[in-house]
């Protein structure tokens, strides 16, 4: 075999080991009377994933598209907005969960507003001042993640077999809850980033 380490590995970038669903949400935010809010949808309740909860705007990325054009699609589709009813400003930090998926995240400002979302996807929108987040703390809870192995796992390959000290994880659960809403999970993350990102801000004044 002959081998050409150097042309493989010298324009190459380098990639996630492993297979992960990927998804990418948007944080859309429109002004009104000088107070900034955050859109939120409440899922159709006919879905066969997660009907009812709460989330961002957003969705899986397909083939061929990047996390960027996934969150505008998604956006346009769930919210019937056009390319012109909102502007895209920047991007948010991401998050792999430990469940094998990616949730990208981006934030656009809405120009104009489309009252009527997509009924098959979306049950209605609510909006929440950013400065309920601002002001308030979430509930915090946490998820042990021990290792769970079958009883064929080969410790005899392992020093220490069975006695061997796998790593153990903690997963955070962050709640907010705002008039009748529970908004939580991989969402409350997402948003406490971006809240986070903003009190961090130089530009805050």
């Amino acid at each position: 075999m002959n081998l050409k380490i150097e042309e493989i590995f010298k324009e190459r970038k380098g990639n996630i080991i492993g297979n992960f669903k990927e998804s990418s949400v948007m944080i859309l935010i429109k002004e009104m009377m000088g107070e900034y809010y955050l859109c939120f949808e409440v899922r159709a309740l006919n879905l066969k994933h997660q009907p009812g909860d709460v989330c961002l705007p957003g969705g899986k990325i397909e083939i061929g598209e990047s996390a960027k054009q996934a969150s505008i699609r998604e956006t346009k589709e769930e919210l019937n907005l056009k390319d012109e009813d909102f502007d895209l400003i920047g991007d948010m930090d991401y998050f792999i969960s430990p469940y094998n998926s990616i949730m990208y995240g981006f934030v656009s400002k809405l120009i104009n507003e489309q009252e009527i979302p997509n009924a098959s996807e979306v049950d209605h929108l609510f909006w929440v001042p950013l400065k309920f987040f601002m002001e308030k703390e979430p509930l915090v809870f946490h998820i042990e993640m021990n290792p769970n192995m079958k009883s064929n796992f080969p410790y005899h390959l392992i020093r220490g077999g069975e006695n061997y000290k796998f790593h153990k994880g903690r997963l955070e659960q962050l709640f907010y809850e705002y008039a009748e809403h529970v908004i939580w999970g991989f969402t409350a993350l997402m948003v406490k980033r971006f809240v986070d990102i903003i009190k961090k801000s130089t530009l805050l004044f």
